[in-house]
């Protein structure tokens, strides 16, 4: 039987790369989206076409009404779920100086980039500590996705920066609280990725690829997130709960 993974945001950018690479590792898919099934339904076919059960829930992660109800369809449709994956988030929908940022937009973000994983990941943590009660075998983990943006400074979107700091800091928290559940909580930190998020900087990004802004001197890709989070959700790192992994060609690393 296939284990089973909740991958919100997952039709679209860097949650689709991850429900790719976990659906070629066998697992059984469950992916949230804000838009209606009729819309992602190319998305859905091509995770469908690797062979694996693949059910679409739609529903906003900031919506405490909606995580509730997205939980409970799919415990109904699965039966279980072994892996939570948290990688739905916005951008501001304004990129603005911090000293004009709107408080709108704060709240915009914080509502989905934040509060969100943070109650969603309270709902599946009951879950999977009460599967790990009643059986010690179960197999449960959970994977946020961040960004660079945990600690790289980016004055035109303070917003987005810090809703990113607060999901580092809610993986340890989580990684603490589960640790003696055993049940490993994870960050994946990618980089600069090509995605529909990042369209419309390609020709600022294209420019700083080239002067060397990571050592690896290309766009990052889903692909390259996909990999790293099948590889967490296989159970291949054990032993590294709270672990950040950073995704970014090299970026973060300090140069003279």
């Amino acid at each position: 039987m296939n284990k089973i993974a909740f991958i919100t945001g997952g039709t679209r950018g860097i949650g689709f790369g991850v429900a790719l690479a976990l659906g070629k590792a066998g697992f059984d898919l469950a992916v949230n989206g804000m838009r209606n099934e009729g819309e992602v339904t190319d998305a859905l076919e091509e995770l469908r076409n690797l062979g694996v059960n693949v059910a679409y829930f739609q529903g906003n992660v900031a919506v405490r009404e909606d995580r509730q109800a997205m939980v409970d369809k799919i415990l109904s449709h699965f039966g279980s779920v072994n892996v939570l994956v948290n990688n739905a988030g916005i951008a501001p929908r304004e990129r603005a100086d911090i000293l004009h940022a709107k408080e709108e937009i704060w709240d915009e973000v914080m509502e989905i980039n934040l509060k969100g994983p943070y109650f969603l990941t309270q709902l599946f943590a009951n879950y999977f500590v009460e599967k790990k009660l009643e059986n010690p075998l179960f197999e449960a983990s959970i994977i946020n996705i961040s960004s660079i943006s945990a600690f790289v400074a980016s004055v035109n979107r303070g917003e987005y920066c810090i809703s990113k700091a607060g999901i580092a800091m809610a993986t340890k928290l989580w990684a603490t609280r589960l640790g003696e559940y055993d049940i490993p909580v994870y960050e994946i930190q990618p980089g600069i990725i090509k995605t529909d998020m990042t369209s419309g900087v390609v020709e600022k990004y294209d420019k700083l690829f080239q002067e060397g802004i990571s050592l690896q001197r290309r766009w990052g890709l889903p692909d390259d997130v996909g990999k790293v989070a099948a590889m967490l959700a296989q159970g291949n790192m054990p032993y590294a709960t709270g672990q950040a992994i950073k995704v970014d060609g090299g970026l973060h690393i300090q140069r003279l």
